[in-house]
């Protein structure tokens, strides 16, 4: 589970020196001091985390800069190098913050431990700056588990200096390698064909553990991003979808799996872009892996029913296959059935708010584990509908260890029959333009008070505020 997201020197977020005590800017989920919807909340005996924030501010106030962050933090230890796409993406507040380190790091819990990894970047070159693992102790102290400097080329690999020698010997060859090489994180090479060293190094796997949770645990999506990929879904998967539909007052009645030409196949296949082929393929091979190491999943007379993949395609389709190295792939298009209709519907001749729905329904259904961010989670969604599914969500959540990070508009949320205030964030920018972030829970508004109401008259900040009437005003009067 995330326990913060720090960020420093990107977009209207400002380098370390100024901000308040040269720290980074961050979004915590720890719980404040408030006891109520105590459900909202897990807890492990040293630490509590809130399992939602909504995050508020005006148009422009850095709320998806924070989504941004946090992708870019994602693909840059997915692919071991920083995107081209962020070499000017650093605070231009000031010109020479060009030259400046950038900042991210995540505290997250793994197996009722916590750790923070995190680098140091000057984005304008596309270097790294330093990297670093730590443990943190419920105590309050810090065990380094390894660290670079990679301005000096110096590496600690002190977190392991009580296990066996040969284990320490592979780890200082594998720092070794990229002593001297700012282009690469020492966590994803640590996570490049790594497999039999795991194996024989248990002790070392929080690298592998930790590598795994940010590409694969912290599930981040923009406002016009679909939730492209379901993994190895069952037909269980399709009865919760239509129930929860049902609770949203969507009149989805039934699925329908079309059976699709080699033909059609083909000619949708190259209707792909070369990265969405790729993408398909990359996520067929995964689930193919998956079967073949939980071979009890592929199905039988005396096993579970067999597992799907489902993907997002163009022209508003949805596919759904069955991935098998001894046969050709099994690929059908998912069409939705409404009413009592036989006539099914593909997935662009739904609405947009179903569509947007159906996204989101990963979350409730296979959000296990997760902690999900979800940029403008009420585009296209009524607000009742919007209120109704923070409810369900809130509701499944205080069974599971799951997480809801959402940017929002919707004030309607901001309700106590609803909320925690530690769960309601604001995003502002102060004089310098940079964004600031803080929590309801800061102002100790008591339980009783219109927290909708005295938001929007700006009590909180985070709200637009207009300095000059509209110039068709001025003309409008002067006509008449």
């Amino acid at each position: 589970m995330l326990i913060r997201f720090k960020v420093g020197n990107f977009l209207s977020f400002g380098p370390l020196e100024t901000n308040a005590d040269n720290m980074p800017v961050e979004l915590a989920m720890t719980a404040g001091k408030t006891r109520q919807k105590q459900s909202h909340v897990f807890e492990d005996g040293n630490l509590k985390l809130i399992k939602l924030a909504a995050l508020y501010g005006a148009n422009a106030s850095g709320k998806s800069n924070l989504v941004r962050a946090m992708l870019l933090m994602k693909q840059t230890v997915t692919n071991g190098k920083l995107p081209d796409a962020s070499f000017n993406k650093y605070c231009k507040s000031d010109a020479s913050n060009k030259d400046k380190e950038s900042y991210f790091e995540v505290e997250i819990r793994l197996n009722g431990k916590y750790y923070a990894y995190g680098f140091e970047a000057v984005l304008s070159r596309g270097e790294f700056v330093s990297e670093w693992l730590t443990e943190l102790r419920p105590d309050g102290k810090e065990e380094p588990l390894f660290s670079r400097d990679i301005r000096t080329g110096d590496y600690d690999l002190s977190g392991w200096k009580s296990d066996d020698k040969r284990l320490r010997e592979r780890l200082d060859i594998y720092a070794g390698d990229i002593r001297d090489d700012a282009s690469a994180l020492f966590l994803s090479v640590m996570n490049q064909n790594k497999g039999s060293f795991y194996q024989s190094n248990k002790s070392a796997s929080i690298l592998l553990e930790t590598f795994h949770w940010i590409i694969t645990s912290w599930q981040i999506y923009y406002p016009n991003q679909p939730i492209n990929f379901v993994f190895g879904v069952t037909d269980m998967y399709f009865q919760k979808l239509l129930q929860l539909m049902s609770v949203f007052g969507v009149e989805i009645s039934g699925f329908h799996m079309r059976d699709i030409s080699d033909e059609e196949h083909k000619r949708i296949i190259q209707s792909f872009s070369i990265e969405e082929r790729l993408s398909l393929w990359s996520e067929s091979v995964r689930l193919t892996a998956f079967l073949e190491d939980n071979p009890s999943k592929r199905g039988s007379t005396n096993s579970p029913p067999q597992m799907y993949g489902i993907i997002r395609a163009p022209k508003g389709l949805l596919l759904s296959f069955r991935p098998d190295k001894n046969k050709p792939q099994e690929c059908k298009v998912l069409e939705f059935i409404h009413g009592n209709s036989e006539i099914p519907f593909q997935l662009d001749e739904e609405s947009d708010g179903t569509v947007r729905l159906l996204d989101l329904m990963e979350i409730l259904i296979l959000g296990e584990g997760k902690t999900f961010v979800i940029d403008e989670l009420d585009r296209c969604l009524h607000p009742s509908l919007t209120y109704q599914f923070i409810q369900t969500y809130l509701e499944a959540a205080a069974k599971r260890d799951i997480q809801l990070i959402v940017t929002t508009h919707e004030s309607r949320l901001m309700d106590f029959d609803l909320l925690r205030r530690d769960e309601i964030w604001f995003a502002e920018k102060n004089k310098r333009g940079e964004t600031q972030l803080y929590s309801l829970e800061e102002f100790n508004t008591r339980h009783d008070r219109n927290i909708d109401k005295a938001y929007l008259e700006g009590q909180y900040g985070g709200v637009p505020v207009f300095n000059t009437v509209f110039p068709f005003q001025e003309g409008r009067h002067e006509s008449e």
